[in-house]
């Protein structure tokens, strides 16, 4: 029997080919790998109105009303008297942006071709751009809402911003930003929001994960635990725990995370993230956008900001018979705008 090597017919090579595997089969594994769905958690936080036809819809606005102590005899009707309280009324008007779409289209022979059901996985990942871009969009106007000065409720109050890197500590960026200087500004967020009489029901906070986990760790960078500087409560009914990640509340206010706080400056960007016809940061033609760079998070109420919503998100489909596919489309028409700047407050580095 002869020692000399042989060369075997390889089965999985290709003629002409070098992989000796490349014809064997792909198992399928019954699993499809999509991207996680981001969270989103503008929707219930903030006023939503419907319309079922138009271009707009009014949010009027009324002013407060004046008291004086009456002199016997003095007709309270009387025009000169001082005693008739004049209440201002104005009104903010939100318009509906034009329509925002995600659309993709499937190949009829690659749809036949394909082992697994794509058509749900491209309806699912339109929705959820779209989804994301609502989100990220509101966020930014309750932004605007904090650097909005008009006094839009005729109480001449509005809420601002405040410097987190000022409280507790010598911090300039959002990198080196602390738990107890987090904490801090929260307690001067909840004085503010008091002083302009925003109802302490439905308070929140919106942070990026990591500012958010820094109020569980206290550590500035790397979520190193630094006790002291944690916003976990240790006393008898506090709340927030290490092992769950958590911090429901700081100072009545729930404390939320998002991935779309904008942190960048988007000012330049003529187009926005909508229609002019919503300039929420007033005149620069940028629709939803502004400059975002030292933004840390907000703290606000859901009277501060409001969406007007004449078509809700939907998805739909079509066979194209002259194209030979399926045309996928996400859609809807909203708009966004600043009702109550006082019931907001910007967390600024």
């Amino acid at each position: 029997m002869a020692d000399s090597n042989t060369s075997p017919s390889r089965a999985g090579l290709i003629e002409g080919g070098s992989d000796n595997q490349a014809l064997f089969l792909k198992k399928f594994s019954g699993e499809i790998l999509t991207t996680f769905e981001e969270k989103n958690i503008m929707k219930p936080l903030h006023t939503i109105r419907t319309i079922q036809n138009g271009k707009s819809a009014q949010f009027p606005v009324t002013g407060v009303a004046t008291a004086s102590y009456h002199t016997p005899g003095q007709n309270i009707a009387a025009s000169d008297g001082g005693y008739l309280s004049d209440i201002a009324k104005t009104e903010k008007v939100i318009n509906i942006d034009k329509v925002l779409l995600a659309s993709t289209f499937l190949a009829n022979i690659d749809d036949v071709m394909n082992h697994y059901d794509i058509r749900s996985v491209y309806a699912n990942e339109l929705g959820n751009v779209l989804a994301n871009r609502f989100d990220t969009a509101v966020l930014k106007t309750f932004i605007a809402a904090a650097r909005d000065s008009a006094n839009l409720s005729q109480t001449a109050k509005t809420g601002g911003q405040l410097d987190v890197s000022a409280s507790g500590g010598t911090a300039d960026s959002t990198e080196t930003v602390t738990g107890a200087q987090l904490i801090a500004t929260l307690f001067t967020a909840a004085q503010k929001l008091d002083e302009n009489d925003v109802s302490e029901d439905g308070r929140f906070c919106v942070l990026s994960p990591e500012n958010y986990y820094k109020l569980i760790t206290g550590g500035a960078t790397n979520h190193q635990i630094t006790v002291a500087n944690s916003a976990v409560n240790r006393d008898i009914g506090g709340e927030g725990s290490i092992a769950t990640g958590t911090i429901p509340q700081i100072a009545g206010i729930s404390i939320l995370k998002s991935n779309h706080i904008p942190t960048t400056d988007l000012s330049s960007t003529a187009t926005g993230d909508g229609a002019s016809n919503n300039d929420v940061f007033g005149g620069s033609g940028a629709g939803y956008n502004g400059d975002f760079s030292d933004t840390v998070g907000i703290v606000a109420h859901s009277s501060a900001v409001g969406t007007v919503k004449l078509l809700d998100l939907a998805t739909e489909s079509e066979y194209q018979i002259e194209r030979q596919g399926t045309l996928f489309v996400a859609k809807y028409a909203m708009g966004h705008g600043v009702l109550r700047p006082e019931s907001c407050i910007e967390l600024v580095k």
